[in-house]
């Protein structure tokens, strides 16, 4: 794939990884946002893309214009990022369309919007499909792909290449669900992790160390299909052996309420395992270990 101009509608924190991942794989880049953001935190972006993947050989421009139709002009793909929103965001997707070309693929970064409402008002919207990323979005390789309703299938399969052409690890659903496919999986372990919480089986800090040092180091190499194949002879063995056990455990499992006792149960036990560290203190910390664990997983992920 050659070089692209890419679109970024919305220049928030979604739109400035966004546009970081196009430039430091060598796209140009047009950025519109109404409240014009300052680009502060681009230079800090792209020091951590080069620190996971190496300095960008011929990175990109980013460019940012005060009109969409100016920002749009010459684009070969859209990644818009605006707020969440079902009425703006069809308005939105609808008055990007008026300014590219029919070919061009409108990609949202939506976490919370099914594509097939969003893409009501759209005049072709067999072009207009979910790529949403996963934070922190410049580090992270995941993208969710899906369609709705009138979406077609070469769309989605343009879309992919282009993620993959800058080195994401796009996923696609078959069809559409609330919460797409990775917010689900955890939604589901998270639930299950407040209540433990919530009923004094164990507290925040043990419940994430459990998960850090448990099955998270091995599924983030080879997911829990692969992993749990490997502790037996084969994923039908394990399930052969194994299955009960886990029925037991899905037969158990409890449920969660975000009501004010859950919420409050919850917060107490998560500062205490924080312990004064700052926000800002964490989050670098976080990115940092991001680098090294994904330049292992690159190397040594089974996906």
């Amino acid at each position: 794939m050659g070089k692209l101009t890419i679109g970024i509608v919305g220049f928030g924190v979604i739109g400035q990884c966004w546009a970081a991942c196009f430039a430091h794989a060598g796209h140009d880049v047009r950025v519109y946002d109404p409240t014009e953001r300052p680009e502060a935190e681009l230079p800090g972006l792209m020091a951590d893309l080069d620190a996971l993947k190496g300095p960008s050989p011929a990175p990109g421009a980013i460019h940012l214009f005060p009109m969409l139709a100016k920002t749009l002009d010459g684009i070969d793909f859209v990644q818009e990022n605006g707020p969440e929103d079902l009425p703006l965001k069809r308005r939105l997707l609808a008055e990007i369309e008026d300014h590219v070309g029919d070919e061009v693929i409108i990609a949202s970064s939506s976490s919370a919007l099914l594509v097939s409402q969003m893409q009501a008002e759209c005049r072709l919207p067999r072009r207009v499909v979910l790529g949403h990323p996963f934070n922190p979005a410049h580090l992270m390789p995941l993208v969710e792909i899906v369609g709705g309703r009138a979406t077609d299938a070469e769309s989605i399969a343009r879309a992919r290449a282009i993620y993959e052409a800058i080195g994401k690890k796009p996923v696609t659903l078959n069809r559409e669900m609330t919460g797409h496919l990775a917010l689900r999986l955890m939604g589901a372990m998270w639930r299950e992790a407040i209540a433990l919480v919530r009923d004094g089986v164990a507290s925040v800090e043990d419940v994430d160390r459990a998960f850090m040092y448990g099955p998270g180091p091995k599924w983030t190499l080879q997911g829990s299909f692969i992993s749990n194949s490997l502790n037996a002879d084969g994923i039908e063995d394990f399930l052969r052996k194994y299955g009960p056990t886990y029925q037991a455990i899905w037969d158990t499992l409890l449920d969660a309420r975000l009501d004010s006792e859950t919420v409050r149960a919850i917060s107490v036990s998560t500062n205490a395992a924080v312990g004064g560290r700052s926000e800002k203190e964490l989050k670098a910390a976080r990115e940092a270990g991001l680098v090294g664990v994904l330049r292992t997983v690159a190397e040594r992920g089974a996906l």
